[in-house]
């Protein structure tokens, strides 16, 4: 019996091997696993878990006072773009375009985490 008719033979009739030193295949699992783990980590990060309704309620609980205007606008901050909820909350003043009191809000659209509240004076 010759070499050839030994070796099983693969669907396309190719031999069927074992593919290259285990070392190398472990090394190209390692690699695809490495691979696939730093890309889902980089679209966790960039996710927006946190909506906006849910984003008032957070900012107008940092504030002591009650709004009566909202606004709301979603920004992408950083290298790595991370999201953020900017929440203005304010009351209006005596004269037009003025704000009795005034509070903005930077949340992290991802963890949900307060990051900043700015009340000027």
């Amino acid at each position: 019996m010759s070499a050839s008719a030994q070796r099983p033979i693969g669907r396309w009739g190719t031999p069927l091997t074992a593919g290259g030193p285990a070392w190398l295949r472990a090394a190209v699992i390692i690699g695809v696993l490495a691979v696939a783990f730093v890309v889902a980590q980089t679209c966790q990060r960039s996710q927006i878990r946190l909506t906006k309704d849910e984003a008032i309620v957070k900012a107008k609980a940092q504030v002591d006072f009650t709004p009566r205007r909202t606004q709301i606008r979603f920004l992408r901050q950083g290298l790595g773009s991370e999201p953020f909820w900017i929440v203005s909350l304010s009351r209006p003043g005596r004269q037009p375009g003025s704000f009795s009191e005034l509070a903005v809000v930077r949340i992290d659209a991802n963890t949900g985490r307060v990051k900043d509240v700015r009340l000027p004076r």
